[in-house]
């Protein structure tokens, strides 16, 4: 039974009124992914629905992610077949519009996985990626605003005091894109964000660590979103595929996953989508919101929400 399930971040959304624009993004990007699902190929639809995601600037990836606190943007992604364990990843990429696709390149053309910085934006040049500037001017305001009053608290010891304005502005949590499907032969997963706002530069988080953030084999494939320290430190795209190998479907693993996350990092910290090879969808979150959108064989409509 194919699926497909995609996911906009996990956070806070504070402003009630982009609820329904954040579920009309997810649900548009589902609907690209699926498209591509009909058509036979889980890789090309998680690549479509991440790229919907990424030209959304509602989202952070791509096209609206956030800035560093030097006010640079350094996006990550990354994408990977279960049936093949072949993957592909960037992290501190910048001057490209779709990460994810960028990715899908360094899985099919090299022998590598993980491509960073200079030489990922290199590497993106000479297989034809025009220059781009992802940065919004919305954004732009939020990071001026926002390194303003990490500034006023009087020294930037940047993880102690960024988690104290996490307290105080949730939404920075609300990161990072994913997709999950399975074509009746293959589960594939991939993941795009800009990070964490005032992240320091040059950190790169759990969407582009294999087995973090991102992961898929022959049982199962999911997505994370949320603090990426916390998605590496329990591997945690890994163990929930992991939990399925042990006899869960998608949903049990995922909220096996989130219980884990809990456990040993507290809440408002994590956000995971799966899929399974028997085309179970599963979605878990310890925050507020986290938007997403799935379809499966015998829908008409996605089915969204936050």
């Amino acid at each position: 039974m194919v699926a497909i399930i995609v996911h906009g971040g996990a956070g806070t959304i504070r402003k009630e009124e982009r609820i329904p624009k954040v579920i009309e993004g997810v649900r548009e990007a589902v609907l690209a992914g699926w498209g591509e699902l009909k058509r036979g190929s889980a890789l090309d639809a998680v690549e479509e629905a991440v790229k919907a995601l990424e030209d959304n600037p509602l989202f952070n990836a791509g096209t609206g992610s956030v800035l560093t606190l030097d006010g640079r943007v350094e996006m990550d992604a990354a994408i990977m077949r279960g049936k093949t364990l072949e993957a592909g990843a960037v992290a501190g990429i910048w001057g490209v519009k779709n990460p994810i696709s960028v990715a899908r390149k360094v899985m099919e053309k090299t022998d590598h996985v993980l491509l960073i910085g200079d030489g990922a934006v290199k590497f993106a040049r000479l297989l034809g990626f025009p220059e781009y500037d992802p940065v919004t001017e919305e954004r732009l305001r939020q990071w001026e605003e926002l390194r303003k009053k990490l500034l006023e608290k009087g020294e930037t010891r940047y993880w102690k005091k960024l988690n104290e304005l996490i307290r105080e502005y949730p939404e920075l949590l609300r990161s990072t894109v994913g997709a999950v499907a399975f074509d009746g032969d293959e589960v594939v997963a991939g993941t795009s964000t800009g990070g964490v706002f005032l992240k320091v530069f040059g950190r790169v988080g759990d969407t582009p660590i294999i087995g973090g953030g991102t992961y898929a084999n022959e049982v199962a494939g999911a997505s994370c979103t949320g603090l990426g320290e916390v998605a590496i430190k329990l591997a945690l795209a890994k163990s929930a595929t992991d939990f399925v190998r042990l006899g869960m479907d998608a949903q049990g693993a995922s909220d096996a996953a989130i219980s884990l996350a809990t456990r040993y990092f507290g809440k408002d910290t994590m956000g995971i989508i799966m899929v399974d090879s028997k085309g179970n969808i599963g979605l878990a979150k310890n925050t507020r919101h986290m938007s997403h959108a799935f379809m499966r064989e015998g829908m008409k409509e996605p089915e969204a929400g936050v």
